[in-house]
C-alpha cells in the first residue's frame, strides 16, 4: 500500500452525454438513461454528465425528445449524485454566439430543472466569452467549473495555460477542468501541466478530461493524479474507449493499485455495464464496428472524440466516406490557415466542415461557409495565432473584422426570440430557449408535437439505417446506384422532420416494369413539367435547403427578382452549418425547390435568366 492510501480521487461518469455522443452520434433515448439511472446515482460517482455538448440538438431534432425533460426527469432519480452538464460558454449550446440575457436566462433554468455543475468552455479559449456564463452559473447557484480546451500547437504552452486558468479563478470558478478533447495530452505533459497549475492555483481542484482516441488517457490519468488532479473522466466499460473515455472499471483498478480511493461500487458497476450491453445492441450505428481501436492519427490531425463519429456521418451524408483519409490529411492544415483553434464544439465543426468542403469542392476554400466567414472576422473571438492576412480578407470578403468582445455587437434576444414562435407551439418558457438555440429544428420539433399522436411521424431511427443483426425483406435486387439512392432517401426521411415536412421514403423504390401483353406497345410515359430556361444554381452538397438564414430573417433572393453573379441567393444547411449559394449570372432568378425541403449534390435548386 503506497502513501497515497488515504486520498479520494473522483470519477464523473460520462456514459449519458459524451460516451454516446463520441461513439453513436448521440442516439441514446431518455428511456435508455432512466431505466438504469438508480443503480447510477447509487455507484458512487463524483458527478454524472448527462446534458449540454449535443444532446440538446439531437433530442429534438432526431429522438423528438424534449431535453429540458430529459433534464427534469433523470433529476427524479438521481438525487444523491450531483449532475453535470458542458456549457460552450457564449455558444451555449449551439455553434454562434448568443446575447448575454439568452445566456443568462438558460443557466437560470437549467438550475431551476435540476443541473448542478457547469463545465463552461470556450473553444478558442477567449476569456472574454466565458465571463457571462460563469457569471450567472454562481449567480443561480450551481457550481462554475472553467475550462482549458488543451491543444498543442506553436502557440499553446504550459505558461500560456496557467496564464488563462488565473484568469478564470479571478472569475470565480469552483474548479478548473483540463480538457483534452482528442486524446493528445501525454502523461509527461500532463505532469507538467498539472504540476504547474497546482503550483499557481493550490487552492483550485483540477479535473481531467480525455478520450481514448490514441489509447493512452488511463496512462495520463495516472500521471495527472500523482501531480495532483483530483477527479477523472470515465464511462463504463461498455461505453469507454475507442472516441470515448477511458472504462471506468480499469481505471478504478489502476487507481486502486496505486494506492488512491475512488468510493465506486463495484458490484453495481458490474450491474450498469450488462445493462449498457443491451442498450448498445439497439443503439450503436453499424458503422462503429469499422471503426479501429486505436486511431495513432489522431497525434495528427486532433480531431475530438464527438466530431470523429459525426465526421464520418457527414461524410456519409454526402456519399463521400471514402473521403474520409483526404479530410484527415487536410483538416491540420485548413486548422493552421485559421490560427490553430483548438478542436471542441464548434471550432471543430467550422474547421472540420471548411475541410470537407475543401475536399469535396475540388479547391481550397473555393466555397466557405457562414461560419468560416465569421470565424475569420473575429466573430468567435480571438484566434489563438494571427491569420494569413490576405487569406483572413478571402475569408472574410466584406464583412468588417472586429476585435471587441462578439457579444457586445448582440442586442438582447429573448423578447425578439419569443416574438418569432407561434404561440400555439409555446408550452413553457423553456421551449423560447430551445428555439433561441436551434430555431428550424426547434420549430419542427414543436409542429411534430403539437400533432395527435396518431398524426405523428415516426420516430426517426439513426443516420446510419443499417443496424447489426438487422435485415430487410425480401425485395428485388437492385443496381449499387439504386440502393444507394434509397438509402440516401431514407437518410432525409429521418432528416426532413427537423424542419416539420414529410418525405415517403418508399416512393424511391425502383418499381417493377409494368407487364405488357404481347404485342401491344407500352405506353410512353408522362412527361414531367417544362423547366425553366436559364443558367442553373445547383446545390454542391446534399442537405436543406432554405431561402434565408433563419426564421424571422428576410430571403436572400425573392422569386422571380433580380440578382447578380457572385452575390448569394439561397443556403445548403449541411453538417450543422449554413453554406451560402452564390448566384451563377445575373438575372432573374426563378427556384426550383421550396425553402425547407431536402436536395442531393447537383441538384438544381434555381436557374437564373
Amino acid at each position: 500500500m503506497s502513501k497515497n492510501s488515504t486520498k479520494r480521487v473522483r470519477i464523473t461518469d460520462t456514459t449519458l452525454r459524451d460516451a454516446h455522443q463520441s461513439l453513436w452520434a448521440t442516439r441514446m433515448r431518455t428511456d435508455d438513461i432512466l431505466a438504469i439511472a438508480d443503480k447510477i446515482d447509487n455507484a458512487g460517482y463524483y458527478s454524472l454528465e448527462c446534458w449540454g455538448g449535443a444532446t440538446f440538438d439531437v433530442c429534438m431534432r432526431f429522438l423528438r425528445e424534449n431535453p429540458w425533460e430529459r433534464l427534469r426527469r433523470i433529476k427524479e432519480v438521481c438525487k444523491k449524485t450531483p449532475l453535470q452538464m458542458l456549457l460552450r460558454g457564449q455558444n451555449v449550446l449551439g455553434y454562434k454566439h448568443y446575447p448575454d440575457d439568452i445566456v443568462d436566462r438558460f443557466v437560470a433554468l437549467a438550475c431551476e430543472n435540476g443541473m448542478d455543475i457547469f463545465r463552461v468552455f470556450d473553444a478558442l479559449n477567449d476569456p472574454r466569452n466565458l465571463e457571462t456564463a460563469i457569471r450567472s452559473v454562481k449567480k443561480y447557484g450551481g457550481h462554475a467549473q472553467g475550462t482549458i480546451s488543451y491543444t498543442t500547437s506553436p502557440v499553446h504552452t504550459v505558461s500560456a495555460y496557467v496564464k488563462l486558468a488565473n484568469e478564470l479563478y479571478s472569475m470565480g470558478v469552483d474548479s478548473l477542468c483540463i480538457k483534452d478533447m482528442a486524446g493528445i495530452l501525454t502523461p509527461g505533459a500532463a505532469r507538467e501541466l498539472v504540476h504547474a497549475l497546482v503550483k499557481s492555483l493550490p487552492d483550485l481542484p483540477v479535473q481531467i478530461h480525455s478520450h481514448m482516441t490514441s489509447g493512452m488517457a488511463a496512462a495520463m490519468y495516472l500521471a495527472a493524479v500523482e501531480e495532483g488532479a483530483g477527479c477523472v473522466d470515465t464511462a463504463i466499460s461498455t461505453m469507454s474507449s475507442f472516441s470515448s473515455q477511458p472504462p471506468c472499471e480499469s481505471m478504478v483498478s489502476i487507481l486502486e493499485s496505486e494506492g488512491y480511493d475512488t468510493g465506486l461500487d463495484r458490484k453495481l458497476l458490474g450491474e450498469i455495464n450488462e445493462y449498457f450491453k443491451g442498450v448498445k445492441a439497439k443503439r450503436q450505428p453499424a458503422s462503429s464496428n469499422k471503426v479501429e481501436a486505436v486511431d495513432a492519427g489522431v497525434l495528427v490531425h486532433a480531431i475530438p472524440g464527438g466530431m470523429i463519429s459525426n465526421l464520418r456521418s457527414q461524410l456519409a451524408q454526402q456519399g463521400a466516406l471514402d473521403r474520409l483519409p483526404e479530410v484527415l490529411e487536410e483538416l491540420p492544415k485548413t486548422r493552421a490557415d485559421m490560427g490553430y483553434p483548438p478542436l471542441v464544439t464548434p471550432t471543430s465543426q467550422i474547421v472540420g466542415v471548411q475541410s470537407v468542403l475543401n475536399v469535396l469542392g475540388g479547391k481550397r476554400y473555393g466555397m466557405v461557409t457562414d461560419e468560416t466567414r465569421h470565424y475569420a472576422a473575429g466573430y468567435y473571438g480571438r484566434t489563438p495565432a494571427p491569420m494569413d492576412k490576405k487569406l483572413q480578407k478571402k475569408l472574410i470578403g466584406d464583412l468588417k473584422p472586429i476585435t471587441c468582445r462578439p457579444a457586445d455587437l448582440l442586442k438582447p434576444g429573448l423578447a425578439a426570440a419569443a416574438k418569432e414562435i407561434p404561440s400555439k407551439f409555446i408550452k413553457s418558457e423553456e421551449d423560447i430557449l430551445s428555439y433561441c438555440m436551434f430555431p428550424e429544428v426547434a420549430l419542427g420539433y414543436f409542429k411534430w408535437r403539437a400533432q395527435p399522436d396518431d398524426a405523428k411521424d415516426p420516430i426517426p431511427a439513426d443516420l446510419e439505417m443499417q443496424k447489426n443483426g438487422e435485415t430487410t425483406s425480401a425485395a428485388p435486387a437492385l443496381s449499387e446506384e439504386d440502393a444507394k439512392f434509397i438509402q440516401i432517401g431514407k437518410a432525409f426521411a429521418a432528416l426532413m422532420a427537423s424542419c416539420g415536412g414529410k418525405f415517403d421514403a418508399s416512393a424511391l423504390a425502383v418499381p417493377a416494369a409494368p407487364a405488357t401483353p404481347e404485342g401491344t406497345k407500352a405506353a410512353e410515359p408522362a412527361k414531367p413539367a417544362a423547366e425553366p430556361k436559364g443558367t442553373a444554381v445547383e446545390a454542391p452538397l446534399n442537405g436543406t435547403f432554405y431561402r434565408s438564414s433563419g426564421p424571422g430573417k428576410p430571403e436572400l433572393a425573392a422569386d422571380g427578382a433580380e440578382v447578380k453573379a457572385g452575390a448569394p441567393c439561397c443556403i445548403v444547411e449541411a453538417m450543422k452549418l449554413f453554406n451560402p449559394i452564390k448566384a451563377t449570372a445575373s438575372g432573374k432568378i426563378t427556384f426550383l425547390v421550396k425553402h425547407g425541403e431536402q436536395v442531393v449534390k447537383g441538384q438544381k435548386l434555381a436557374v437564373i435568366a
